[in-house]
């Protein structure tokens, strides 16, 4: 390109920017009237807004002779960022598009209808001047660039504002999570985050436990529906299901929490839930031993064996005392005696349950429940004493 024609591009750039800021009133007019059927939030903006919107309209122009003018010299478009003020105001809009719950491509529609009606006043104005063919296939390439960067701009602010309230969002959740868990929290403090984390308040929740160092688990927890708060703690990692857990209910639980080898607790009452955190730690506890099995585990269908379990050694005690009449045998007869007497207990004295779970004859029960006769006396007749003898033998250790 000659020095001739950049001189004659540059006045014609000049005189076209500076026509086209007397077009102003009239475009933004006719942008308005277009986005007004189908956006008429956007279209409200423009109204009440508009010496700012014709503010940026004066960028947008200048912007455009810019890109056009390096598109004349054969130069790449330089990046928004060199418009440092374009770029913050249009991720703002995205910002806001997000924070009033609206769809980003609504917005990159409207940025279409404003770029064909700034097109059209563009070529107009051009054609108007009779500008050569080059410099409107320039205007052309920028105003469709311009756009391009804009909206790229505007997705952007959008993008960051949903990820950084999304972020807060969980914060908030965490907090209140932490709240509910906590023994020092009061009502008033509960429901203030509440209502910051936008988590209505059940009557009534349990807490989902799973193994914090099973990457497959913690991933299953984490993807529990949003009714469900998340329990990041050092000692616990999981959720708190709001309830009441209904049959249907706690089958959707059970089918999003399979494979994790989850804990579901009882549901309780929220200002009863930090003490119930317990019981799932119990059972936790339990099935790593293998004594509870589960996927996933609830509660409330085996508190009589964590009950039991909770204190290994007071089961492991009672066991001994119980079976001491028959310390001194030996090894096979003592066990044989053990496994009838637990038996016998367990089918409240058929002797017939018995041999059919033992695969014996039942005149071999008979003859061994009289052994434990010998042994055990009156304690056999004792409803207590049979109590005491299957707690000790069914939950207890082998």
């Amino acid at each position: 390109m000659t020095d001739a024609d950049t001189a004659r591009i540059d006045t014609e750039l000049d005189a076209l920017e500076q026509a086209l800021n007397g077009r102003l009133p009239r475009l933004l007019v006719e942008v308005g009237d277009l986005l007004r059927p189908d956006w008429p939030d956007y279209a409200e903006f423009l109204d009440e807004n508009n010496i700012d919107v014709a503010e940026a309209a004066n960028v947008f122009i200048h912007r455009l002779r810019v890109v056009a003018a390096r598109a004349l010299a054969h130069l790449e478009p330089e990046s928004l960022e060199a418009e440092p003020t374009a770029q913050l105001v249009f991720e703002q809009i995205g910002r806001m598009q997000w924070v009033h719950g609206r769809e980003l491509t609504e917005l990159l529609s409207a940025y279409q209808v404003g770029a064909r009606t700034a097109w059209r006043q563009v070529s107009d104005t051009a054609l108007e001047m009779h500008l050569q063919s080059d410099v409107l296939a320039a205007l052309a390439e920028a105003v469709f660039v311009f756009v391009d960067q804009l909206s790229s701009a505007s997705a952007h602010g959008y993008v960051l504002e949903q990820s950084e309230s999304s972020a807060e969002r969980e914060r908030l959740r965490r907090e209140l999570s932490d709240l509910l868990l906590s023994s020092r929290s009061d009502t008033l403090a509960v429901q203030s985050a509440a209502e910051r984390a936008r988590w209505p308040l059940p009557q009534e929740a349990a807490l989902v436990l799973v193994d914090p160092s099973d990457l497959a688990a913690r991933a299953i927890v984490e993807r529990l529906d949003y009714r469900c708060l998340p329990v990041r703690q050092s000692a616990m990692y999981g959720a708190i299901v709001p309830g009441p857990l209904t049959p249907v209910r706690a089958e959707q639980i059970s089918r999003m929490l399979r494979g994790a080898n989850a804990v579901v607790g009882h549901t309780v009452p929220l200002d009863k839930l930090p003490a119930s955190t317990r019981i799932p730690q119990s059972a936790m506890e339990l099935q790593g031993r293998g004594l509870l099995r589960g996927d996933p585990l609830f509660v409330h269908d085996h508190l009589d064996t964590i009950i039991v379990h909770r204190d290994g050694r007071i089961i492991a005690a009672l066991r001994e005392q119980i079976l001491a009449p028959l310390d001194g045998l030996p090894a096979g007869t003592r066990n044989r005696l053990v496994e009838t007497l637990a038996s016998w207990l367990r089918n409240m004295g058929d002797r017939h349950a018995v041999a059919d779970e033992l695969f014996i004859h039942p005149q071999t029960v008979r003859y061994r429940v009289t052994q434990l006769r010998k042994y055990f006396g009156s304690a056999l007749d004792s409803p207590r004493e049979r109590a005491r003898m299957l707690l000790a033998l069914e939950w207890g250790p082998e």
